[in-house]
């Protein structure tokens, strides 16, 4: 809270492929990793067969696809919660969108 960035729960699991290429996505792109130290700490939200973590993420939207990413503000309140479909592109993510995305929810 001190920080005053906002929170970006990136909601998956270790059996979700894309959940794994958006993790490495947002360490191995230097552009991506910049935008999202300036503005966000990133919690990773597991979510599987053996842990659904239903009682935590009962406090959000239902989520249609994983990965998933809600960004909350500094207290802890739902700003936005975001399909990872929309970022995709190819086999991986689009620069510009996940740029676009990181922006707009960055508190300025």
């Amino acid at each position: 809270r001190m920080s005053g960035k906002r929170i970006l729960l990136q909601v998956g699991g270790e059996w979700c492929s894309w959940c794994h290429l958006m993790s490495k996505y947002f360490i191995e792109n230097d552009t991506v990793t910049r935008a999202l130290r300036k503005g966000f700490v990133v919690v990773k939200v597991n979510y599987s067969d053996e842990n659904e973590n239903k009682d935590f993420l009962s406090k959000y939207p239902k989520v249609k696809g994983y990965p998933h990413l809600y960004v909350l503000d500094s207290d802890g309140k739902l700003l936005h919660s975001q399909g990872t479909s929309e970022l995709e592109e190819g086999n991986g993510y689009n620069e510009s969108k996940v740029l676009a995305f990181l922006t707009k929810w960055t508190r300025q």
